[in-house]
């Protein structure tokens, strides 16, 4: 704490010797003819210069009180000059429309973002992430077609990255890192994702590699920024799903922004579905804010708020599921009593203030807080009958179990409670050094976690009870007499108050030179993290990680457009609280950080075909990973052996070709191979929970030649089946059966009604929208079955376990509506 006071102190000291500067800001979006905004504008003046994002945006520091002469520049489009006179501090937004040139300057290749190519960054376009169909859409929906992102749930919005897992995936927005529940076990209890289309800009994501100004996950990194509105606008959407609405303000001085959304979801739809008949009644609803204010042209400040909540009650049925070989058919019927009902309240906050005393030096404070209040409760009784289908074409019981070799019964009980709090503050700075630029941070995290676990099965068989394999004397009824305790076959009860803080830091380095003719990047960082778990004051050692990281890429002077990149670095993954419990509840407090080492080689290669863009990313990757905590994974429910008692490695290729298959519109395909096993305590290696070998992904978009207004939006992906994990209790390396290859189509149709409106005359009703269209959206268009998990049931008779595929969701039609101003 001392130290972080004095890197403060001496923060707010040197901010105090230079806010009187006497500037003013000039800023804006650059359109083109069509309204859209036009990328790499240059606006300079003198010998100062910035560039348009992807958006068109742009803002340039100017002196006050003398006029000012700014050039707007563009390779294919007419110069412009404007002449401003600004008082000091004043904030003028000037919004530009540039006209194509008479004389074309020869061919302009359309490149990705140097920054993007250099750092193996993908960028995704918000309107994408907001037009393609999913049974959870969303900025997760469109990774999920990505190379080297894995996700055989279409209920959850988590996903795992090159043979990691769900807890491995970092995400920050407006370089704030969010979290998730704790408790969730199942996709359908998720509802909706922190992350809120409707306010996005940009996007990008990092599936291994990534530089070390970001945090120590093994994994991937998703950073996504949240827009700064210029003027008013709106838009709702509407589904049989739920709904939204976004609202973006401005005041008349421009100094003040804000941009707020609303949504609900009901999963009903999706859930009723599924092979289990329910009652299910559903609630998710969150409120999400994002403010700006623009103190002075070298003060900025911001926040971003959220209150979601999401009520789950499940009162499931009855159930029947198909399996087994043409020659043995069988089926699982399953008659429930109970319900559960389940809760998750969060509260989030984040202040961020961002200080420019120049244009060679940034510094941001970001103080966030994050409140947790989670509870899962339920009592569900089950009466399952293991029985043989009958097969036999023209018998009016076709289909129909008549004999059943398994009878037993199944009660879940939990009352699971968990209030947790996370705070953080974080201090950074970003300096330009002639060729070199150079960032660091430093940021105190506290984690206070209170959580209670009281979960219990029972498991009957033929009219005895399963005792835990664990428990003697063995039960072998009817064979011999039991005559020792009756014990629930699962049986977890802890309390557990626990205390984590964290202390972490980074610095890097970033500078581009030439090598010859050739242009090369170099960036070289380590990050530092300390940390230390409390228990009933009872205090676990103090533990302290490094993790250097390092990224080279060259784009050759030749006639192809192509970058080579290399990058390597120790991933250090400090344990979450999830990682530091065990199956029994117990939290250890000394479990150590889990590394991996990434080895990355990649090529980036933009070319035109059809006289269109194109890009073709492909990528070599190993990972070496040691003090591996293994765990299990149910749905979407991780379980960890608290322990660092195995080693893995993961090695994979990636690629994925994207452009304008349809000019106008951007698709891609994407084509993975992945190999991921694990070896705990020298057992030898197996496949680990994530290891999906293949992977192959489109996303593609499209419209009716006659009638372009009409679009068409397909989302399909193919996966390899994953493990299909093991019954409780049970060696994993017994149980290395596969559960079925994931196979989903999702297709989307939209009359878009505002398509001709720069043909409209003015005053038209239709003009007062950006967007005014209705939908058709089919998910599981050719009806996949697709498990995500398997049901143990055991035979009486054969003492053999079966594993029974949990099958997803089936074929799904969704009407919507969507409107912008």
């Amino acid at each position: 704490m001392k130290i972080i006071f004095k890197i403060t102190t001496l923060f707010f000291l040197f901010v105090g010797c230079a806010v009187f500067a006497q500037n003013a800001r000039v800023k804006g979006i650059i359109l083109d003819e069509n309204n859209n905004p036009v990328e790499n504008v240059n606006i300079s003046y003198q010998n100062k210069s910035v560039v348009t994002n992807a958006n068109g945006f742009y803002s340039l520091t100017v002196p006050a009180n003398q006029k000012v002469v700014l050039v707007f520049t563009h390779i294919s489009l007419k110069k412009t000059t404007a002449t401003v006179n600004l008082k000091p501090n004043e904030d003028f937004e000037f919004n530009v429309v540039m006209n194509e040139n008479a004389e074309q300057m020869g061919e302009v290749i359309v490149t990705a973002n140097n920054r993007k190519r250099v750092q193996g960054i993908t960028s995704i376009e918000p309107e994408v992430i907001r037009k393609i169909p999913g049974a959870n859409a969303g900025i997760e929906n469109i990774l999920k077609t990505l190379p080297g992102v894995y996700s055989n749930n279409e209920l959850s919005t988590q996903y795992a990255v090159r043979g990691g897992n769900y807890d491995e995936n970092l995400v920050y927005v407006n370089e704030v890192e969010v979290y998730r529940p704790f408790l969730v076990r199942s996709g359908q209890q998720e509802g909706l994702s922190f992350t809120n289309t409707d306010l996005v800009q940009n996007v990008e994501f990092s599936a291994g590699g990534f530089q070390a100004k970001y945090g120590d996950k093994l994994s991937s990194v998703l950073d996504i920024t949240y827009r700064r509105p210029t003027k008013f606008a709106a838009a709702a959407e509407a589904s049989l799903l739920g709904g939204s609405l976004a609202i973006d303000a401005v005041s008349k001085n421009q100094k003040w922004s804000a941009i707020t959304g609303i949504r609900y979801r009901d999963n009903s739809l999706l859930v009723n579905s599924q092979e289990t008949e329910t009652n299910f009644k559903p609630t998710f609803a969150d409120v999400q804010t994002n403010i700006n204010f623009i103190s002075s042209t070298k003060w900025q400040w911001s926040f971003l708020g959220n209150v979601s909540q999401n009520k789950y009650n499940y009162q499931p049925l009855s159930r029947q599921t198909n399996f087994g070989t043409i020659d043995e058919p069988i089926a699982l019927q399953v008659f429930y009593e109970g319900q559960e009902k389940d809760r998750y309240d969060t509260y989030f906050g984040a202040m961020k203030s961002t200080f420019t005393p120049n244009e060679n030096n940034t510094f941001k404070v970001i103080a966030s807080g994050y409140h947790t209040l989670e509870q899962e409760y339920f009592d569900i009784y089950a009466a399952y009958f293991l029985g043989e289908v009958d097969t036999n074409i023209g018998s009016e019981t076709l289909g129909d179990v008549t004999f059943n070799r398994a009878i037993g019964t199944q009660l879940n009980h939990a009352r699971n409670d968990l209030d947790a709090v996370i705070l953080n503050g974080e201090i950074k700075g970003f300096h330009i050094l002639k060729k070199n630029q150079i960032e660091w941070g430093v940021k105190f995290t506290r984690e206070d976690i209170r959580d209670r676990v009281v979960e219990w099965e029972v498991i009957d068989s033929a009219g005895f009870s399963i005792n835990p394999i664990y428990v003697d004397p063995v039960n072998d009824q009817p064979n011999n007499p039991y005559m020792g305790p009756l014990v629930p076959y699962h049986n977890v009860r802890a309390i557990n108050f626990n205390v984590i803080n964290r202390l972490s830091g980074y610095a890097q380095w970033n500078r581009k030179s030439k090598l010859g003719n050739h242009d090369v990047w170099f960036n070289a960082g380590v990050r530092m993290h300390q940390w230390q778990v409390e228990n009933r004051n009872i205090q676990g050692k103090s533990q302290m990680e490094f993790s250097p990281r390092g990224q080279f890429a060259i784009k050759p002077a030749w006639e192809k457009d192509m970058v080579f990149r290399f990058s390597t670095g120790l991933y250090v993954q400090p344990p979450s609280y999830r990682e530091l419990r065990d199956s029994t509840g117990t939290v250890l407090l000394n479990v150590k950080a889990q590394k991996s080492i990434h080895f990355v080689l990649s090529n980036d290669y933009s070319f035109k075909m059809w006289n269109r863009p194109f890009k073709l990313v492909s990528e070599v990757y190993y990972k070496s990973l040691t003090d591996v905590n293994p765990y299990t994974l149910e749905n979407v429910r991780i379980r960890y052996a608290a322990a660092n008692n195995a080693k893995a490695y993961v090695q994979g290729l990636d690629f994925r070709l994207n452009g304008e298959f349809v000019p106008g519109t951007e698709s891609w395909f994407s084509f993975s191979y992945l190999k991921t096993e694990e070896n705990i305590e020298n057992k030898g290696f197996i496949a680990r929970p994530t290891d999906q070998r293949l992977k192959f992904g489109v996303l593609f978009q499209d419209y009716m030649p006659n009638l372009p207004s009409v679009k068409l939006y397909l989302n399909l992906v193919y996966n390899t089946g994953l493990p299909g994990g093991s019954p409780s209790y049970a060696d994993p390396y017994v149980y290395q059966s596969r559960l079925r290859d994931y196979r989903r189509a999702d297709v989307g149709f939209s009359k878009v009604f505002t398509d001709n409106n720069k043909d409209r005359p003015d005053g038209h009703w239709l003009k007062k929208f950006k967007d005014l269209s209705v939908g058709l959206e089919i998910f599981n268009l050719f009806n996949n079955q697709n498990a995500i998990t398997n049901t143990w049931v055991r035979d009486v008779y054969t003492k053999n376990q079966y594993g029974i595929p949990n099958y997803m969701t089936t074929r799904t039609f969704n009407l919507k509506i969507t409107a912008r101003l």
